[in-house]
């Protein structure tokens, strides 16, 4: 049998124990794993990329590091754990500017249970989505490694359309050659058109058309 799916893991961090145990209770009661965190400071070492669904309740006014200053250290990490900011009434207009920067909510305490729960899910959702986003750019990247350097320039040509003669006018070898590469870059993707190499190219570069021919 496979392995059962870990849960998703919410991690909160606020420098109020009775806040976060408050939190962790009703987290854990609809089946999230959840870990609790004192400081953004000791959050940060567990900063990595994403493996599995998740998001961040960050406190946005703490001690030392502030939740707005552990978002930036975060983006310039490439971290990309979707945050929900908790913030009171005054900082408000802070939250604002925090979803600005990339933040998905924020929850202004007290908190309402049922809100919290919402705003989670959608983070966890969210976080899904870009992990199975990452995969499959992941695979298709796997895939074009296969081909060489002349079947990839050839696959980007195939993949915009261009017929073999232009492709070999384009790249200055015979109509033949560019049939035979074709082949080749058709049967390492097992693929059949080019508009489904157009689609593996994109998933594995949003750029990958950019550049001019």
């Amino acid at each position: 049998m496979p392995p059962l799916p870990e849960p998703p893991i919410v991690y909160v961090v606020d420098d109020d124990p009775a806040l976060s145990r408050s939190l962790r209770f009703l987290l854990e009661s609809v089946g999230w794993e959840v870990q609790l965190f004192a400081s953004a400071a000791a959050f940060l070492p567990l900063a990595k990329v994403l493996t599995r669904p998740c998001c961040l309740l960050l406190d946005i006014r703490m001690p030392g590091m502030s939740g707005l200053e552990l978002q930036q250290i975060l983006q310039e990490q490439d971290c990309a754990v979707p945050i929900l900011f908790m913030t009171g009434h005054a900082d408000v207009s802070m939250a604002v500017q925090a979803m600005k920067s990339g933040a998905c909510d924020f929850l202004e305490k007290p908190f309402n249970d049922q809100k919290v729960l919402d705003a989670v899910a959608a983070a966890v959702r969210l976080c899904a989505g870009m992990l199975e986003e990452a995969q499959r750019r992941a695979t298709a990247q796997k895939v074009l490694t296969t081909l060489s350097a002349r079947e990839g320039e050839v696959a980007r040509l195939v993949a915009l359309g261009r017929p073999n003669k232009l492709i070999a006018s384009a790249l200055e070898i015979s109509e033949k050659t560019v049939h035979i590469h074709r082949q080749h870059v058709m049967e390492k993707t097992c693929l059949s058109s080019a508009a489904e190499l157009a689609r593996l190219m994109l998933r594995a570069d949003p750029d990958a058309f950019d550049e001019p021919l």
